[in-house]
């Protein structure tokens, strides 16, 4: 039987899934991924749906995918982010929903990138980017436009991620924050209308070069018209 031309093929783990724009994972890669290990500020793994799923978890998630802990831009893409879709915003929606921030780099750089950015979000690493090839995250380089969230010059921002990655050396980090091509994006799990505790991503965005978040105010808008 001829396969279905939507349906992605089946991938390995180190195989980047094809998948077009911001179209949704399809169900076989998502029960794949919520099986894989992100690891903490201390190091320690935890199952990738433990982020999402889960009696304790909100109804929906927003799992926000940076670049490298290195990143500039995605770091004042953070820290917008931190001040305006606060908990306390996120307590008074329609359906509550919660953040949390994942990166390529080693997990050693957590705690450094939440002072930096006042990130007030749980951070894991995937230094693996074993997620990122599955979820169809893209690696490239390119520039694209300046969105809004980025305040600073390009050359300020070059220059202030040199110098985060030259402070490192004593650490035995500076090499260590992850793939600079390798770019991030938004997904939003939401529980099924079934009920459980099962979660599905119902909303995606994938960055396309490595200016390209979802700006935030479109995201406060896209979580209260979720809820």
């Amino acid at each position: 039987m001829a396969s279905d031309a939507s349906t992605p093929a089946p991938t390995t783990d180190n195989e980047p899934a094809k998948l077009a724009g911001d179209e949704p994972p399809s169900a076989e890669i998502q029960a794949k991924v919520a099986s894989y290990t992100v690891l903490d500020r201390e190091g320690q793994p935890h199952q990738y749906s433990s982020l999402y799923s889960g009696a304790e978890a909100a109804p929906r998630t927003l799992v926000v995918f940076i670049r490298h802990f290195f990143c500039g831009s995605c770091k004042e893409y953070i820290e917008v982010l931190s001040k305006t879709i606060t908990p306390e915003l996120l307590s008074q929606l329609s359906t509550s929903a919660s953040v949390v921030v994942v990166g390529c780099g080693d997990p050693g750089l957590i705690d450094i990138y939440a002072k930096e950015t006042g990130c007030q979000f749980p951070i894991y690493a995937d230094p693996s980017r074993k997620l990122y090839k599955q979820l169809g995250l893209v690696s490239s380089l390119a520039l694209g436009e300046k969105p809004e969230y980025i305040q600073k010059s390009m050359k300020q921002i070059v220059a202030e991620s040199f110098w985060k990655t030259l402070k490192q050396l004593p650490s035995g980090l500076a090499l260590k924050g992850g793939d600079s091509r390798q770019n991030g994006g938004e997904f939003l799990y939401e529980a099924s209308p079934e009920g459980g505790e099962e979660r599905r991503v119902v909303w995606c965005h994938r960055m396309q070069n490595t200016r390209d978040h979802t700006e935030v105010a479109a995201l406060a808008k896209i979580l209260e018209r979720q809820g």
